[in-house]
């Protein structure tokens, strides 16, 4: 999915009308439903994914999953701030050469100022999507299953309102944020594999 969308916006392909159409789409359904609450919450929900307070929580979240495993007594109980630690110098490394490399226009189609590295993939949705699920995926191998199942669709949630604050706001194209959860899920699967097993727990601990 990934490689089909950046070829897509790449060649400037057929699907980009997906773009266009949710955009007008968007649009016309701000407009007919003149929420200010909406559009508040839009905004509210799209800051979520800048650097504050999305990678505080992530070195939070591998703090508390340090120490929590350090208390089990497992032997690798550093890997969660290690892992964080990566993932905060992954963000823009993963994503800032892409938005330079494809130098796409924003939802408004002006032109990139020579400062300007463009809006695909979303940065605000990768920086989420990695920042929350990296944090959640650390926490859930110190929880119980019932607690893990919490986590894990708390962050889903969360990474999800991001990217559509992002759309209903007009801040970037659907395809950027599809993108960047692309991005994300293929980052979280490796570190998924990465890290050690979760130790037994008790059912609903």
């Amino acid at each position: 999915m990934l490689v089909l969308v950046s070829w897509q916006v790449a060649v400037d392909g057929p699907l980009l009308g997906l773009d266009r159409w949710t955009r007008h789409t968007v649009r016309e359904s701000r407009h007919e439903l003149h929420s200010t609450l909406l559009n508040h919450l839009g905004k509210a929900l799209s800051d979520l994914g800048s650097s504050v307070p999305a990678i505080p929580t992530l070195l939070a979240g591998g703090a508390l999953a340090g120490w929590r495993s350090r208390r089990a007594g497992a032997p690798r109980w550093w890997r969660p701030v290690v892992t964080t630690v990566l993932t905060a110098g992954l963000i823009p490394l993963l994503v800032v050469p892409a938005k330079a490399w494809f130098a796409r226009p924003g939802p408004f189609g002006v032109p990139l100022a020579p400062d300007q590295w463009g809006w695909y993939p979303s940065g605000h949705t990768a920086t989420a999507t990695l920042s929350y699920g990296v944090a959640v995926l650390l926490l859930a191998r110190t929880v119980g299953a019932a607690a893990r199942r919490r986590l894990y669709a708390a962050a889903a949630l969360l990474v999800a309102g991001v990217g559509l604050g992002l759309v209903w706001s007009d801040y970037h194209w659907l395809l950027d944020v599809v993108a960047s959860w692309c991005l994300g899920g293929l980052v979280l699967w490796a570190f998924a594999r990465w890290l050690p097993p979760r130790r037994p727990r008790g059912r609903n601990s």
